[in-house]
């Protein structure tokens, strides 16, 4: 079983960058679609991006393309995203998941989730 742990969250103004990284325990990152998803308290948990297991493939949600890149490193058990031109309406807890499939968009679909970590973009 892979675990997840997410780091690179913080406070950031309007218009600035942050990467975030999700780190994976265990022998199999390679065999896992990864993606990233945000929550805001009392909200569904909403699609950001998602990468295939060779790194080629990738998606995004509308409102972030452009804007937005995921990556990954097999040879580090890393996934990155990319954040920037940061927007307030990006606030939220970011969490990074892993399917042992193709990449998804629907979170019901992923198998395994980090504990999160806090972005907040300020005006």
């Amino acid at each position: 079983q892979v675990q997840l742990v997410e780091t690179g969250g913080g406070l950031v103004q309007a218009g600035g960058s942050l990467r975030l990284s999700c780190a994976a325990s265990g022998r199999t990152f390679s065999s896992y679609a990864m993606g990233w998803f945000r929550q805001a308290p009392g909200k569904e948990r909403e699609f950001v991006a998602a990468v295939s297991r060779n790194g080629i493939g990738t998606t995004y949600t509308d409102s972030v393309k452009g804007r937005f890149t995921i990556s990954r490193d097999n040879a580090k058990n890393t996934v990155y995203l990319q954040m920037n031109s940061l927007k307030p309406d990006d606030t939220d807890v970011y969490y990074c998941a892993a399917r042992n499939g193709f990449r998804s968009t629907d979170p019901k679909n992923y198998d395994l989730w980090g504990q999160g970590t806090q972005i907040t973009v300020s005006s």
